[in-house]
């Protein structure tokens, strides 16, 4: 039986070095390297036993960009925080912080390699 309608993703970058320093600063904590063959990537931390993973990857014929699939991360209590560090990393703000009642708080962000992505808090 199926628990989440997602188990992973991956948000495509041009520049793999580039694209993690500015996801460990605004989110103020390290990805992981992972060793693939295929491609480069950054590995979101997460509990891989029964947590939603996701990873920063270079891949040739991948590119990123704001008009694919938006994909939130969990900012739970720190909102404001990374929402307030992102301009600072080399980012911009889409959509400031805003209500999605009963769900929340969203925000929108497009990283340093273009892509937009959202982040969500119930506080």
């Amino acid at each position: 039986m199926k628990t989440n309608a997602i188990n992973w993703f991956e948000i495509y970058v041009t520049d793999l070095a580039r694209a993690r320093s500015f996801y460990e600063t605004i989110l103020q904590d390290k990805l992981q390297d992972a060793g693939m063959d295929c491609c480069e990537m950054a590995i979101f931390p997460y509990d891989n036993m029964k947590g939603i993973g996701g990873a920063l990857t270079k891949m040739e014929g991948c590119q990123p960009g704001q008009t694919g699939t938006l994909v939130y991360l969990n900012v739970e209590g720190d909102l404001d925080g990374v929402l307030s560090r992102v301009t600072a990393a080399g980012g911009k703000i889409i959509r400031e912080r805003f209500a999605i009642p009963p769900h929340g708080f969203i925000g929108i962000i497009e990283d340093t390699e273009g892509n937009a992505v959202g982040l969500h808090s119930m506080v």
